[in-house]
Parts: structure tokens; C-alpha cells; sequence
């Protein structure tokens, strides 16, 4: 819950607080919740507040193994998210709990192993709510967002631009589903 901003009541013209409605819980997940997680969701925050869509919406990370909780993101990332106004340095690694299948509406993985271990995990009944960013992005030859942590530069900025294009997709579609009838929120998108 990092990134949901305390703007739940506000004022209207009358000086009457009225509660925003969430538009929809997101959990962005990857292996450690240090690289790739951790950047998708500030970059999505980001868009989010760009949009003035943030106090709509609640974003977190997580990681499918518990190798660094509470460590902050890798100095690698941070730089290069920094190099595009991205600031990662509020956040800490946390490992998936069961728990957040109740508590997101959806549960976003980089690549095919995180499906693989979030399904594992997640109970039977909510598996839909798991899916692959890039499944959002548009006109992108990847399916899967790399894992950076063994590369340098290059893979660090690629892994930024692949994140942008699928949290642009992902915001997109979000912000088209509030405007579809219940039962067709991310149908498009659940395939993994």
C-alpha cells in the first residue's frame, strides 16, 4: 500500500468531503522486489498521478521469494529510474503473501516463472486475477519483462522502456474497464 496517497476524502465546492471510489488495487510481482517489481510500480504511480488517477488506485510490489525484504530497490535501478524521474527510493522488498490475492484485484508477474509461482500460491478461485505485464503493452516484441540483475546499462533501460509501454497498456485498460459492465474488467488481458 506504498503508493496509495491518503486523498481517500476530499472537499467539494461546498466544503462536503466526499470519499473517492478505488478504482482498482494493482500488485506488480517479480522474482526478488528489487529490480523489475519495484520499477513497474513507480513507473505506474507515476502514470497514474500524470493522469489523476492516483487516489484512485492502490499499487504495490512484491517478490515470489523472501531473498531481500525490506532491502530497498537495487542501486542499479534506482539510477536509471532516476535518469527518468522515477524515484524508487521510498520502496522496500517484500515477499507475496496469500493474503494479497484477497486484497488486489490484480496481480501483475514480469515473466512465466512468476505465473508459475503465483499460481502455485494464489487459491484456485482467483487465478485470473494474475497476468503478464506486457500483455498490455502495445506493438511489443517481448513477451516476458528480463530480468536486469545480471546485466548492465543496457538491460536496466531496457527493462524501463518495457515497463513504460505495459504500465501505459495496463493504465489504459484499467481506466476502459471503469466504464464497462461488471464481469468484463481485463477479460482481453488474462492470458498468460
Amino acid at each position: 500500500m506504498r503508493w496509495l496517497v491518503q486523498c481517500g476524502l476530499e472537499s467539494d465546492d461546498n466544503n462536503i468531503l466526499i470519499e473517492n471510489e478505488l478504482l482498482m488495487k494493482v500488485l506488480f510481482v517479480c522474482l526478488g522486489n528489487i529490480c523489475r517489481s519495484p520499477t513497474a510500480e513507480a513507473v505506474f504511480s507515476k502514470l497514474a498521478v500524470e493522469r489523476g488517477l492516483m487516489c484512485q488506485l492502490e499499487v504495490d510490489s512484491a517478490g515470489t521469494n523472501g531473498f531481500h525484504i525490506g532491502q530497498s530497490p537495487d542501486p542499479r535501478s534506482i539510477k536509471y529510474a532516476a535518469k527518468r524521474g522515477i524515484d524508487l527510493t521510498p520502496l522496500r522488498g517484500r515477499q507475496i503473501e496469500r493474503a494479497d490475492f484477497e486484497r488486489f484485484d490484480v496481480v501483475i508477474a514480469m515473466d512465466n516463472e512468476n505465473v508459475r509461482h503465483l499460481t502455485a500460491l494464489c487459491p484456485e478461485s482467483m487465478r485470473g486475477k494474475i497476468s503478464l505485464l506486457l500483455a498490455y503493452a502495445d506493438r511489443c516484441n517481448y513477451r516476458e519483462v528480463p530480468d536486469p540483475y545480471h546485466g548492465g546499462e543496457r538491460e536496466f533501460e531496457l527493462v524501463l522502456d518495457l515497463i513504460e509501454s505495459g504500465c501505459r497498456g495496463l493504465l489504459d485498460q484499467l481506466v476502459a474497464d471503469d466504464l464497462a459492465p461488471d464481469g468484463d474488467r481485463l477479460q482481453a488481458q488474462q492470458h498468460v
